[in-house]
């Protein structure tokens, strides 16, 4: 007999053992090593324009291509809203950052995009012998996980959890919209984007081992110059622009099909979304606690302890469709699959007519 899981309580679903596969925590394609892993689309891309490798010699990006963000992404300016995509569709790297964005961006702005687009050392991609790429490498840049501001969907590790089975898998965030944001971080305990850009390159690209970070050559920013350039930069991508929503982050009724409006109402309603997610942008800025844990037994995957995932940050719904795939560690590869995944998790019974206009809602964002 099939077991309607929604319909059953989180203790029954523990002790049987019947929560589905798909929503336990992630494992890294390689958990007892971690490090920076990028898809091939990417590596392929920066093998051509700098000649810089990305390859590892010892695994591959484990997700299909075809679940991952659009390659590369346009790239849309808080500043300059009426010239559109800015990256003419083309990956921005080092070789020809100058050429698209000279006459866009001030000074202090173009510095900060050069820097990030400049490759430093990293855990795996370095000069030492025990680097994770055949030859000696110049290191990672900021926007190889950021592809274009946004996100290639890369996979890391949290450097600041012990010991290596708990550490949790990272889906790359987009940085469109980082403007509105208050909290970074693996563990969301950085309040500014120039307090994380500074972490990045000293602590999260060595694991959150300094010892490391000085064998390796990390790069130590200056944070009055190059930081806040940096940071600059990054506060000027912007959110996709999203034509059927009014003033207030809401549908308009004219441009909206009949299942958009039905799963705004799913939103703000017996969805619960609303509750974390609140327009224009959707999110309150806050983390919480999902408590997936009480619906599964503590068990190892592949090298990953599935256990307590503790709070998370609540990720603006702005732009969504664009950032496949979804939750914390890229867990749940599409949106329905995340719509499915809440509906569970939070109990809330929705039928399948309800869950279908809810995705085609968040569509529109």
């Amino acid at each position: 007999m099939r077991v309607k899981l929604p319909a059953t309580k989180p203790e029954e679903i523990r002790e049987q053992g019947i929560f589905p596969n798909g929503f336990l925590p992630l494992p890294h394609p390689n958990h007892a090593e971690g490090g920076m892993v990028f898809p091939k689309f990417h590596i392929d891309e920066v093998k051509k324009q700098e000649g810089r490798g990305l390859t590892r010699f010892d695994l591959d990006f484990d997700l299909p291509d075809h679940f991952l963000p659009e390659f590369p992404a346009p790239i849309f300016l808080t500043t300059r809203p009426d010239l559109g995509d800015v990256s003419k569709g083309k990956l921005v790297t080092v070789m020809n950052y100058y050429e698209l964005f000279n006459g866009i961006l001030n000074p202090k702005q173009l510095e900060g995009l050069r820097l990030l687009l400049t490759p430093f050392p990293q855990q795996q991609f370095n000069q030492t012998e025990d680097r994770r790429t055949e030859e000696p490498s110049r290191g990672v840049v900021c926007f190889e996980c950021h592809a274009n501001g946004h996100t290639n969907a890369s996979t890391h590790l949290v450097g600041d959890i012990r010991p290596q089975e708990f550490r949790h898998r990272i889906d790359t965030p987009s940085l469109r919209g980082v403007n509105i944001q208050r909290l970074f971080g693996s563990q969301r305990a950085l309040k500014s984007v120039e307090d994380f850009t500074e972490f990045e390159q000293r602590a999260a690209y060595f694991d959150g081992d300094p010892v490391i970070a000085q064998k390796k050559g990390v790069n130590v920013l200056d944070r009055g110059s190059q930081v806040h350039a940096m940071a600059e930069l990054q506060e000027l991508l912007d959110f996709p622009p999203a034509p059927k929503l009014d003033v207030f982050g809401k549908l308009d009724a004219a441009k909206a099909t009949e299942s958009e409006l039905r799963g705004q109402k799913v939103f703000f309603g017996n969805g619960q979304c609303s509750a974390c997610h609140a327009p224009p942008y959707y999110t309150d800025n806050l983390m919480h606690n999902l408590k997936v844990e009480r619906f599964y037994k503590p068990h190892m995957i592949n090298g990953r302890m599935a256990s307590a995932d503790g709070p998370i940050k609540t990720f603006p719904l702005r732009g969504i469709k664009d950032s496949p795939t979804y939750l914390h560690d890229g867990r749940l590869l599409t949106l329905d699959d995340t719509v499915e995944f809440f509906n569970l998790i939070l109990e809330l019974k929705l039928g399948e007519q309800d869950k279908k206009d809810l995705v085609a809602f968040m569509r529109q964002l």
